[in-house]
């Protein structure tokens, strides 16, 4: 007889990658995983993995059952919540993928009361600058910061993220207050290389212009790259929840070049075609009213 514990372990292997990661995510020992694993693959007559010392890969008996195994996985889940939401409870697991220094500053501060609120939810909250794919990585939900672009996923917008063209006060004082976007080509540019690109983009009656500053620094983490503009680097573009605090201290001073960035959000995105959980929309509905409209991490706000 097939047990639905296999199923479990078996797709949650294949989402985590290996059955160690599994079976942290499942508070499981490895070797419990391995022998549901094991235990299911007996039940249907055929290996699900092809198991080696450095990764695990779908056998194609694994790639066929896989689809199916998700939607069970995926549909217990929901009734086992939907039965907690009918008596009024939030409860169950959700699993949610985040950026690094937004979960830091903002994201975990507002979690925590909710989630003290509501003890029955099992929150996974995966903090990693990596753009994760919630389709295919398991996740319900990722909370990102940008443009709303990815047309597989619906999204849910909790706040503007204004973006602040900024330098310190030193910098200025040496090299200039650019007053335009051709002024900006001449100084040094502080840029957030996971973007892909070393540019600004900003929004003018004649659609969207690219200004390219030559670059001082490139950096994957927003909060060197705003401690980088504070030391007098150069000229960096950050998101208002990052350089918000530093302006309002005078540490950065916000740069008017006549036009604004392209528009961003904070946003929770989840995949196309799954109904979300009524918990899903209340922690939706708890970090917009946290955050606020406008945000309370904008100096203009």
């Amino acid at each position: 007889m097939i047990r639905i514990e296999g199923i479990a372990a078996f797709v949650a292997v294949v989402e985590a990658g290996s059955v160690s990661e599994a079976a942290r995510r499942l508070r499981l020992s490895k070797s419990v995983v391995s022998e549901r694993l094991a235990e299911l693959e007996k039940s249907l007559g055929g290996m699900l993995l092809h198991r080696t010392t450095r990764k695990l890969t779908l056998t194609e008996d694994g790639t066929v059952f896989l689809e199916r195994a998700t939607r069970i996985v995926r549909e217990i889940e929901e009734a086992a919540a939907d039965m907690a939401e009918r008596r009024g409870t939030l409860s169950g697991p959700i699993r949610i993928a985040a950026p690094v220094t937004f979960g830091r500053m903002h994201l975990g501060p507002a979690l925590y009361p909710f989630l003290a609120e509501h003890p029955d939810i099992e929150l996974t909250l995966d903090i990693d600058d990596r753009r994760v794919d919630a389709s295919s990585d398991g996740y319900d939900a990722v909370i990102r910061n940008g443009p709303i672009a990815d047309s597989r996923l619906v999204a849910w917008k909790l706040a503007e993220s204004r973006r602040l063209l900024c330098a310190s006060p030193d910098y200025l004082a040496r090299e200039g207050i650019p007053s335009s976007l051709a002024d900006l080509n001449g100084h040094r540019g502080l840029f957030y290389t996971n973007r892909g690109v070393a540019d600004w983009r900003f929004q003018t009656p004649e659609g969207a212009i690219v200004v390219r500053a030559k670059l001082a620094l490139g950096m994957n983490n927003g909060d060197m790259l705003r401690d980088a503009a504070i030391a007098g680097l150069g000229i960096a573009l950050l998101p208002a929840f990052i350089a918000g605090p530093a302006i309002r201290e005078g540490r950065l001073a916000e740069i008017d070049v006549g036009h604004r960035p392209e528009a961003e959000f904070i946003y929770m995105a989840r995949p196309e075609g799954r109904n979300p959980s009524a918990k899903l929309r209340a922690i939706a509905d708890h970090l917009k009213k946290s955050f606020g409209d406008p945000p309370y991490w904008d100096p203009a706000g």
